[in-house]
């Protein structure tokens, strides 16, 4: 059971004062640092967090309205009767505080991990490993920043019996303080690599900082085989638990790795025993990562047999929920590898972001090894439905149809999974969004494959998670008040236009821009409400775009004429204003006013009340290209020139904005009063800049179809292309240029990626097919995974094949291969 806080206990934690009206008694149970994640406002305490770009301050009076009445702020708001105030000079650190004092009230073991890589890997399969034992909390997902951190330790309550905690750091000065909240009694470091190398001198200075959090530890697991780790430990006064492939002195040897189809067999020795087992995965990573979970097993004492048996029974992580349009003009959630509480609540949050289906159903199965009582926990359970919205419950297990009557809203039962889908329920569904949340045993797989409404196996899969890093590193170039306008025209580049906007509006973004009314047109019937531009309006469209409050590109005197022709047609009330962008010509020789008509321009806008200028912009051709800087200079002086002319002449403020992608990185000082963000958000670097501080966004994925072996002399292909010059192994694979796989990847100018491996193409791409030379590659069978474009294999590597530019690449991926959000 939680034992909450008093806002008085909390106030002399954190060393502040109360102020207001609730009584110094009001208990406190929840945390809450983002508004829009708000369960319940019972028993909720709101951290006005200030960051960079953000302040949690301008969120105070939504929440207050919505019920909550504990904060903790840096200035008090005014006229909020009945809430009470914790004022301190930092939020964060009084959060880190709270949750540091909450953590020394408990005295079980805690495992701390850190490592650029396999913490959350490590994490959740110690917690498949130990769960059987003991009662275990966790971070939630990738709950490791300086926010997360406060977040995991806050969820440790009496009845636990373990705790696992991620770190992570981004910069020197982090560690120490996740350290002083977390005090591990055990720690793991999983390894070094090269994330976040541009904020430290060298490696050894971001090892000693990781180090940080294992100051105090009784043992440090380890493995022996990364000389930068090693080195460093070696120099501590630490008691370490070690293991390696190489040393025979470390505590745990391993002698042979054997990988065969899916399964690998280790043997390692520990003191005088040999340890033989067997686990489901063959990649490097889960084999390292399953070799400090083998530390941990024992040095809690874990037999051979158990280790032996729980290895053996490990289920993959499902590190990311993944979004898929549906039957029935539905979508789907899944996050179906776990259950427990804190990962159904973040599911839930991200369910209610997806503005585009108002009807919320919840597919749920048992919850296991909760360490809570049944009954309570589907209570909270039911609550937490309730609080999000939703409409539907379909409980599935034994344990949650036992406490139906608990739940409130539209309900069905089932004991499993089959008497589910025998039920036919799969009918009822149109028009909803639907989350499948449950755990691996009860195969919700299947429930999601009956589900799916393509079933290509030719999938692009986009990172929402990298495009937030991507947008977020761009925002950290621009000033705190300077806008951001995303582009996501021609479907997001490829990448679906109402999820690349829904995420974007959830994040702040202050515009959105498209090339055709009838993009924007889609966006507002699907609930988005930012403001959008539209750059290419039509004769025929301008009408839509004053219907859909929709703000139209003004390029030339006859497409404002075309606009005031249609705004006449629908007899705009008096009071009505329609919001256009101005285009300027600066050198580009596109769209847009030259110099000599912005004279007339202004005459002809001023004759027009229903119009307002939102902005003056324009496009620089070469803002990339280093060779044009010079040009670029004088594309920037012609814009100021021709756009102060334009917001000297109206009275009201007029946003102006000239960079684009490229421009943000390399013509900073030139930002205005907005940015444009194009293929940047997307994860393509366009300058030099950029490159190797990008996130991958779009990967291209499918998989092998059929495998056929054939002889020297024999041919693959239209019009024997693929001449065979020894015995091959070919496999086929279900994309082709119907897909936007381009023809000229064909005959060898490509390679795609199987088990880790490259495999050249072979003959001519066809339509709906292509055919890769797999006989260099070990294992392969039919049904194996295929990478065509993703952080290793580059998109950008394809267009330098094709000869052409990866925008070409990304938007021209057909719209029947299958779109798959996955979020962390």
């Amino acid at each position: 059971m939680r034992t909450g806080y008093s806002v008085s206990s909390i106030a002399s934690i954190v060393g502040a004062y109360l102020y207001g009206n609730v009584g110094a008694d009001f208990v406190v149970e929840n945390i809450l640092l983002d508004s829009r994640l708000l369960v319940s406002a019972e028993k909720t305490l709101f951290f006005a967090i200030v960051t960079e770009r953000n302040d949690g301050h301008k969120y105070i009076k939504s929440l207050y309205d919505k019920g909550v009445r504990a904060f903790v702020v840096n200035v008090l708001p005014p006229d909020m009767p009945d809430a009470v105030f914790i004022k301190v000079d930092d939020t964060l650190e009084a959060l880190q505080n709270l949750a540091a004092f909450h953590r020394h009230r408990f005295s079980i073991p805690v495992i701390g991990i850190t490592g650029s890589n396999g913490k959350t890997m490590v994490k959740e399969w110690l917690y498949q490993l130990l769960s059987p034992d003991y009662s275990i909390v966790r971070s939630p997902k990738s709950y490791n920043s300086q926010t997360g951190v406060p977040l995991s330790v806050w969820q440790m309550k009496e009845d636990d019996q373990l705790a696992v905690f991620e770190a992570g750091i981004s910069q020197p000065g982090e560690m120490c303080r996740l350290r002083s909240i977390i005090c591990p009694t055990i720690g793991i470091f999983t390894n070094i690599g090269q994330a976040h190398d541009e904020n430290f001198s060298d490696i050894n200075q971001k090892v000693q900082e990781k180090m940080q959090l294992f100051k105090d530890v009784g043992v440090l697991v380890y493995c022996l085989d990364y000389k930068y780790i090693n080195s460093v430990i070696a120099k501590q006064d630490l008691k370490c638990f070690s293991w390696s492939r190489y040393d025979t002195a470390a505590d745990v040897f391993i002698e042979s790795i054997v990988k065969e189809d899916d399964k690998t067999y280790i043997i390692a020795h520990y003191r005088n025993d040999v340890l033989d087992f067997m686990i489901p995965f063959i990649d490097d990573a889960s084999i390292e990562n399953l070799m400090h979970c083998l530390c941990i097993m024992l040095l809690f004492n874990k037999s051979a047999d158990v280790i032996k048996e729980r290895m053996s029974h490990l289920v993959p992580i499902a590190m990311r929920m993944e979004l898929k349009s549906a039957i029935n003009n539905c979508i789907i959630i899944n996050d179906y590898y776990n259950s427990d509480f804190n990962a159904l609540s973040i599911a839930l949050d991200f369910m209610c972001q997806q503005q585009r289906h108002n009807n919320k159903v919840v597919v749920l199965s048992d919850i296991l090894q909760s360490g809570m009582d049944e009954q309570e926990l589907y209570s909270r359970i039911a609550s937490l439905l309730e609080n999000k919205g939703v409409d539907m419950i379909i409980g599935i297990g034994e344990a949650v149809s036992r406490n139906k009557d608990l739940f409130h809203l539209e309900k069905y039962f089932y004991n499993n999974t089959d008497d589910f889908l025998k039920d036919c329920l799969l009918e009822k569904f149109h028009n909803d969004i639907i989350l499948l949340k449950g755990a691996r045993c009860f195969e919700f797989e299947r429930i999601s494959m009956m589900l799916q409404e393509k079933t290509h196996e030719t999938v692009l899969e986009i990172n929402l998670d990298n495009l937030v890093l991507n947008m977020n590193y761009y925002r950290s170039k621009i000033k705190n008040d300077t806008k951001l306008m995303v582009m996501v025209k021609a479907f997001a580049y490829g990448s679906g236009n109402f999820e690349i906007s829904n995420v974007l509006e959830f994040h702040h973004a202050d515009y959105l821009t498209v090339a055709f009314a009838d993009e924007g047109v889609e966006l507002r019937n699907k609930g988005i409400a930012l403001p959008i531009m539209v750059m290419s309006p039509e004769k025929n469209a301008f009408e839509n775009i004053i219907r859909y409050d929709l703000e139209p590109e003004i390029y030339s005197l006859r497409s404002l004429f075309m606009l005031e022709s249609a705004m006449e047609q629908m007899k705009l009330p008096a009071d009505k204003i329609i919001k256009i962008h101005v285009k300027l010509d600066t050198g580009m020789h596109r769209l847009g006013f030259l110099p000599d008509d912005i004279e007339e321009l202004i005459v002809r806008l001023k004759s027009n009340p229903h119009l307002k200028v939102q902005s003056i912009f324009s496009h620089l051709a070469g803002s990339d290209n280093p060779e044009l800087y010079d040009f670029t200079m004088q594309q920037i002086r012609v814009f100021e020139e021709g756009s102060c002319k334009i917001v000297e002449a109206f009275p009201y403020k007029i946003l102006r904005h000239v960079l684009n992608t490229a421009g943000i990185s390399r013509f900073t000082d030139y930002q205005y009063d907005m940015v444009r963000l194009g293929i940047g958000i997307y994860g393509i670097a366009p300058c030099e800049e950029d490159k190797g501080k990008l996130h991958t966004v779009a990967s291209l994925k499918s998989s092998i179809t059929q495998i056929k072996t054939l002889n020297e002399g024999e041919s693959v292909g239209y019009n024997r292309h693929g001449m065979l010059k020894r015995r091959s192994r070919i496999g086929i694979i279900p994309i082709g240029y119907a897909d936007g796989l381009p023809r000229l990847l064909g005959n060898g100018n490509a390679s795609f990626r199987i088990h880790g491996c490259q495999a050249p193409v072979v003959g001519d791409i066809c339509m709906d097919m292509c055919m890769v030379d797999l006989t260099d590659i070990e294992d392969v069978n039919e049904g194996d995974a295929v990478v065509l474009f993703d952080e290793v294999n580059r998109v950008e590597d394809l267009a330098k094949a094709c000869n052409t530019i990866p925008y070409e690449i990304l938007t021209g991926i057909s719209q029947r291969v299958k779109r798959v959000y996955v979020k962390d």
